[in-house]
């Protein structure tokens, strides 16, 4: 009796509110261990105060944003699941191809989450914080009523913007690479694969084979029922390539683009134009939950009659594709195409004879792929996983043949490490101010971070991204190195600012910063001071040349609400840019 008082009893005697405050101190799982010990507190527990508080500890969407994501769904406790799943995906992500352009900022939508390249451009005469910035759509992944989670990639072909609608395979809590996949899959009538002569039977015997003694367990992803399904980074760089291609070029959703501009509600003064936002967005996410329910996002590898899509030609010169009535005729004839190209590249089949098993466990055959898990059909998938990464100064090595993004590690500012975070800004002082022959600057994101050397700290400020049209400096470069530890004796070389007011500087550190000297991968570098400006900026000066990089620290949420949006790049490469090039391919786009 003693027990039960000091038990649930005294729990389930706290008003709503109190007990709300009470379970705030536990994490989400606790809370639901919780609700197991009893009947009445899995009641209790389950009340939309008790998730809306564990909603809010989590910081990722002010609570405001929080009432209008309810009306969206059946409970608080699906907001909060949704939250703790994507919440590994928000930041900063990258590719190193191309230098210019390929920065890509994750942030919360509007019952999802968003995916945004920051497009290389210059900051305009009014400064960082008045001017556009230029971003355009990646991916987003949104919430439905029940808390599960669908995917879309963002793409343009022939003038028009697509979605194309897949699966949030997984999602890592310590994840730092993002994969654009394909994989084999079952449909909801679980209807099983029949093989076509021309790429499938064949090879039954072998593929079993193969999934006994040629891979190991850790080569292997368990699939629905099972199913071993072979992980299609196996597969050589083409095939994988390919198949992206065909699958985005048929499994794709033509919005309307009065429908699609808005991904996210848009900084607003204007109440009713801020619940306006709110309305077009909670449209716009039931549009596309009811296009992906109705399974579009998968090929059939059998009949594709499902998708009232025309056939577009995998290769010109290949009449066969114009040839074929309907979509399963072009699906087959595309499979048999890559299947062909897939042999050619992986090798000839009298090669194939000849060589070890070595060799045949380096890239795995595409249409053993296609067989691994079972499945009858293909679909897109987004897959967020932890890779043992090398990095150089934050800037993570990146394979250059994955289909993937990379994520930045974000420091918070904390004591001795103030200046940790993303910063942006340009060249000259005043900050971005106009000069006669150009009315902005190019913009520079930078990454700031701690590192210690030969037993003293320094800060580093990693270039990530370049506004102008011939990138100067390789991405993960740093811009400027300093030690903590040694103040500056330089003076700063201005008294006012672009107002004429008076400049304070707080603090002055001795370091060197980038400059020319042993060609683009190998710069060299120069003395310089790192000043603290009063309100806010942080200035590196270099001692020869005088040349000025002025930053303030951003917020990317705040600048890409009031930012504009540009149109995507054609799907695949819109996720991950992978041809080499020093120039912007979003060159096409101003900010004017």
């Amino acid at each position: 009796m003693l027990s039960d008082l000091f038990g649930s009893s005294l729990l389930l005697a706290l008003p709503d509110d109190v007990f709300a405050v009470v379970t705030r101190s536990l994490s989400p799982r606790d809370v639901c261990s919780l609700g197991f010990t009893s009947r009445d507190l899995h009641n209790i527990v389950a009340s939309d105060k008790v998730w809306l508080a564990q909603c809010n500890k989590l910081g990722l969407v002010p609570c405001k944003s929080l009432i209008e994501w309810r009306k969206g769904v059946s409970s608080y406790k699906v907001i909060c699941r949704f939250l703790v799943n994507i919440q590994p995906l928000l930041g900063i992500w990258v590719h190193q191809n191309p230098e210019l352009g390929n920065v890509v900022y994750v942030m919360p939508g509007f019952l999802s989450v968003v995916g945004c390249r920051i497009i290389p451009q210059e900051v305009g005469p009014l400064g960082l914080e008045h001017g556009p910035t230029l971003w355009s759509p990646v991916f987003e992944i949104l919430c439905n009523y029940e808390g599960s989670t669908t995917f879309f990639l963002h793409g343009r072909e022939r003038g028009e913007d697509f979605v194309y609608p897949g699966l949030l395979k997984s999602v890592d809590r310590t994840c730092n690479v993002l994969l654009l996949e394909v994989e084999p899959r079952h449909q909801k009538n679980e209807s099983k694969l029949a093989h076509s002569k021309s790429f499938a039977h064949q090879v039954d015997n072998e593929i079993s084979r193969r999934l006994d003694s040629g891979f190991s367990k850790s080569q292997r992803i368990v699939g629905q029922k099972g199913k071993f399904v072979m992980p299609f980074s196996r597969l050589g760089f083409g095939d994988r390539r390919r198949l992206l291609d065909l699958v985005t070029t048929q499994a794709r959703l033509n919005v309307l683009s009065s429908t699609n501009m808005l991904l996210f509600p848009l900084s607003r003064n204007n109440v009713v134009d801020l619940k306006r936002d709110l309305a077009v967005l909670y449209e716009r996410r039931l549009l596309l939950l009811d296009m992906h329910t109705r399974g579009c996002m998968l090929l059939d590898l059998n009949s594709t009659s499902q998708l009232p899509l025309k056939p577009v030609e995998l290769e010109s010169n290949d009449s066969t594709c114009t040839k074929s009535k309907g979509i399963s005729g072009f699906l087959k004839n595309g499979l048999k195409q890559i299947l062909g190209k897939s042999s050619s590249t992986n090798g000839s089949q009298e090669f194939q004879k000849t060589t070890s098993s070595s060799y045949e466990s380096k890239h795995l055959q595409l249409h053993d792929f296609l067989q691994s898990g079972g499945g009858s059909t293909i679909g897109l998938s987004l897959r967020a996983t932890t890779m043992k990464l090398s990095s150089y100064r934050a800037w993570p090595n990146m394979n250059d043949s994955r289909f993937a993004l990379y994520k930045l590690p974000m420091w918070a500012p904390k004591a001795h490490h103030e200046f940790s975070g993303l910063w942006g800004g340009t060249f000259g002082w005043p900050p971005g101010g106009p000069t006669e022959d150009k009315l902005g600057k190019a913009l520079f994101f930078i990454l700031i971070s701690y590192d210690e050397s030969e037993g003293k700290e320094q800060l580093i400020g990693t270039k990530i991204l370049e506004g102008t049209s011939y990138v100067l400096h390789p991405n993960g470069s740093a811009m400027f190195i300093v030690n903590t530890a040694h103040p500056s004796t330089d003076s700063f070389p201005w008294d006012t600012d672009e107002d004429t007011n008076p400049v304070y500087v707080r603090q002055s550190f001795m370091g060197e910063g980038i400059t020319n000297g042993y060609g683009f991968r190998y710069p060299g570098s120069k003395p310089g001071s790192l000043f603290v400006i009063r309100d806010g900026l942080l200035v590196f000066v270099w001692k020869e040349s005088r040349s000025v990089l002025t930053l303030r620290r951003l917020d990317l949420t705040e600048l890409l609400k009031r930012g504009e949006r540009v149109p995507p790049l054609s799907p695949v490469s819109n996720f991950a840019y992978l041809m080499k090039t020093y120039s912007n391919v979003f060159s096409g786009f101003s900010n004017s």
